[in-house]
């Protein structure tokens, strides 16, 4: 089949990459503009457009889809279907109408659960112990289309955003294989998604990472995990601002956000409920560290606090 294909991280190059492999013509790719990035703060190419180009695949990177001389390209690249996973642009009803097939969604929950933004890290925070993908064909609604196909998978309790993001990208990357497959041979019907069970992932914001301590240490632990790769957990010590990339609940009881112990193990810090011990840190400016390396630059003893909110 002829199949558009919108997208812009890693995510979206993995599901790219099995479109490419199962013999389909790919007679345009949509993804986000170049951004700025890195220490320079050069500009710099989308994973899927890295992929496109080394595929020699007609690019095309609007900041809009709304204007409608912008979807020229799209009209003329006759497509069957387009496929779409973390473009990070709204398909206004025009676009989605341009496919002689509709358009499918690659979408990194199980709809109805965390329809939206950021699925991954919400399921992580909520404490779920099952995620998965599910590829829907989209509709003007936010995620609220048929369902097509479900996968489902684990959520391991040492998962991180970061580890979950690639075994769904993997996931979701057959599993589009596998629908295009079906659609091809007229054999894709759609489940309407149930009205019960539905919840939302917001986008998130990064005040969300400053660590609560006067939360329990298990709502804690998700938290680092959560946030890790981006935009990490953040914690004050003495006015110095660092980063917690893991850590792990354990048994022990004090004043919220103070130092019990502080060792080669990690740094155990009171919780409202529990304690977390904190085994992989970086301070200002400085690099990731496990605890046992960062203690030899940043000396800690039992006793000091970190900032809480109420402050």
């Amino acid at each position: 089949m002829r199949v558009i294909f919108a997208g812009t991280p890693e995510f979206a190059a993995q599901a790219l990459a099995a479109i490419l492999a199962s013999g389909h013509d790919v007679p345009l790719v949509l993804t986000q503009p170049d951004r700025p990035a890195g220490r320079g703060m050069s500009l710099q190419a989308s994973p899927v457009k890295q992929l496109a180009q080394k595929h020699g695949l007609a690019l095309h990177q609007p900041s809009s889809l709304k204007p409608e001389e912008v979807r020229q390209p799209i009209i003329e690249a006759r497509s069957d279907v387009m496929v779409v996973a973390a473009y990070g642009l709204i398909l206004p009803q025009a676009v989605l109408d341009v496919p002689r097939l509709g358009c499918l969604n690659i979408h990194a929950s199980l709809l109805p659960r965390w329809r939206g933004a950021a699925p991954i890290q919400r399921a992580i925070l909520a404490g779920d112990v099952e995620t998965g993908v599910t590829i829907m064909r989209m509709e003007a609604g936010l995620d609220t289309g048929p369902m097509l196909l479900k996968a489902n998978l684990p959520i391991a309790a040492a998962d991180t955003a970061g580890t979950l993001h690639d075994k769904l990208a993997s996931l979701g990357a057959g599993l589009i294989a596998e629908a295009l497959a079906n659609l091809e041979r007229g054999e894709l019907p759609g489940e309407i998604q149930p009205a019960e069970g539905v919840t939302y992932a917001a986008k998130l914001d990064k005040r969300e990472a400053a660590l609560d301590w006067r939360l329990p240490a298990a709502q804690l632990g998700r938290a680092v995990r959560a946030f890790n790769p981006f935009p990490g957990a953040t914690a004050q010590l003495d006015g110095q601002a660092m980063k917690i990339w893991r850590a792990e609940p354990v048994s022990g009881s004090g004043v919220p956000g103070s130092i019990l112990a502080a060792g080669a193990d990690g740094i155990v810090v009171a919780c409202g409920e529990g304690a977390l011990r904190l085994t992989e840190l970086q301070k200002a400016g400085g690099k990731r560290l496990k605890a046992a390396d960062f203690l030899c630059g940043f000396e800690l003893a039992p006793g000091q606090r970190f900032a809480v909110a109420a402050d």
